[in-house]
């Protein structure tokens, strides 16, 4: 399983440098001199055959700003807007903070209310600027979004396969 750790925004520079949206709590580990990122194109990404290709980080800023090994010029760089960078989530830590979770630990959790009943599951985590966004699959079928915020989600139960939820009404139903 790979684990998204930044997406290409836009090339920085003539030299292939590139700015990253960053989607890690260790972006000095991930994007270490030397690191090597797994890729892939999303939305406007124009990569082919080389997309699922390694990335080895050459260099790396405060702002993130990345230079990769792989790309020398502004035009290569241009070609990887909207490259999504991952890692192997099998190279992991698990985390020390216990209200901390990797993206993969939630996916699959059995969403429930505060009495047990089964509200769907957790399919995907959403990284958004204002909070994170746990995607339920309702029973239904359908979608709900929930703020990963401790007023909405008190309790992670990684054990019992289960996320305690406590939605305002109507929340579930968006």
């Amino acid at each position: 399983m790979q684990l998204t750790v930044g997406r290409i925004v836009r090339p920085h520079g003539v030299r292939g440098e590139v700015l990253v949206d960053v989607r890690t709590d260790d972006p000095e580990i991930r994007f270490a001199t030397g690191a090597v990122l797994s890729t892939a194109p999303v939305g406007v990404g124009r990569l082919t055959v080389e997309y699922a290709r390694g990335r080895t980080v050459a260099a790396g800023r405060v702002r993130l700003i990345v230079a990769f090994a792989e790309i020398a010029d502004r035009n290569q760089a241009e070609d990887m807007r909207g490259t999504e960078l991952s890692v192997d989530a099998a190279e992991l830590v698990d985390p020390e903070d216990p209200d901390e979770f990797h993206d993969q630990q939630l996916v699959g959790l059995t969403a429930v209310d505060a009495d047990g009943a089964t509200l769907g599951e957790v399919v995907r985590v959403d990284h958004l600027p204002a909070s994170d966004l746990l995607a339920v699959r309702r029973p239904d079928g359908h979608e709900a979004l929930v703020p990963f915020v401790t007023a909405l989600v008190p309790e992670v139960r990684l054990a019992a396969g289960q996320v305690v939820l406590t939605p305002p009404d109507g929340l579930l139903d968006l």
